[in-house]
């Protein structure tokens, strides 16, 4: 029965979840039961694109990305695939009306890192953050607001400047990794040659006002949503303050991270700003 195959297909997006997030993984286990699986295929889709540009040395990634590709919208025409991370993905897709737009967008970002390493222009830079942040966050908002364009299209750019923040916290946690280890430098002007505190606060500066923005959609958000996307709002706010809080040179030189305790420390405090309805 095709059924079990779907329901082994979920689960195996799950698996790649929490086995690549445990931060994120804790954010979905958040929201409402009824849209956790569709989440739980985005996030597959996306990690498997992201490894395949960011992990797979020694194999030829545009190949493996090409593939991927087409297997994608091999699925999406058969309505199946036997790759389960596909097979579950497609199945939102239809389910919730996610556009073509936000996959090729997304892919088109992906492809980029196999070919470009430096972005010189705010432009560039934002285009890149669309492709590879923005758009997952609309996916997301798709299945939060259950496919209904009216309600998708009031949230959409609170969605869009979430998801540029936490891109951006990445970006700057990662400064050292996406600069040595990848030869990218994300941030216009920016690398570890030239990143002084300066070029950290304005960076900083830029972040705290996507979130700003992104704060006004979070709270108007469906409630099968709003717990988990707040959850991960206030994870991604901490972490971002402990950036803050680092001098620029260390930020050169390690990766910041927030501990397994501090998490659950945080998961307390939203629930509790949660139920008090002050969110």
């Amino acid at each position: 029965m095709k059924s079990l195959f779907d329901t082994v297909s979920f689960k195996c997006s799950k698996l790649v979840t929490k086995t690549y997030s445990t931060s994120f993984s804790l954010a979905v286990k958040m929201l409402s039961p009824t849209i956790r699986d569709a989440i739980y295929s985005i996030y597959g889709f996306v990690r498997f694109a992201d490894e395949i540009v960011d992990s797979f040395h020694g194999y030829d990634k545009e190949i493996l990305i090409e593939d991927f590709e087409k297997e994608y919208y091999k699925a999406i025409e058969l309505n199946i695939s036997l790759n389960p991370i596909l097979n579950s993905f497609q199945h939102t897709v239809r389910q919730y009306n996610i556009t073509d737009d936000l996959i090729q967008a997304f892919l088109k970002s992906m492809k980029l890192d196999l070919i470009k390493s430096t972005y010189s222009s705010k432009s560039e830079y934002e285009d890149y953050i669309y492709g590879s942040a923005d758009v997952v966050g609309l996916m997301c908002l798709k299945v939060f607001v259950d496919g209904k364009e009216e309600k998708y299209q009031q949230l959409k750019s609170e969605a869009m400047r979430l998801g540029s923040a936490f891109q951006k916290v990445n970006f700057l946690r990662d400064l050292k990794d996406d600069n040595l280890v990848l030869n990218r430098n994300y941030f216009p002007g920016v690398d570890l040659k030239t990143f002084d505190e300066n070029a950290k606060t304005a960076i900083i500066a830029e972040i705290e006002e996507d979130f700003r923005v992104a704060y006004e959609g979070i709270v108007k958000l469906p409630m099968e949503a709003k717990f988990g996307v707040y959850t991960a709002y206030v994870y991604y706010q901490k972490l971002l303050k402990k950036l803050k809080n680092t001098p620029y040179y260390e930020i050169g030189n390690s990766r910041i991270r927030v501990s397994n305790y501090t998490k659950a420390g945080l998961l307390a405090q939203s629930f509790v700003t949660y139920k008090l309805k002050l969110v």
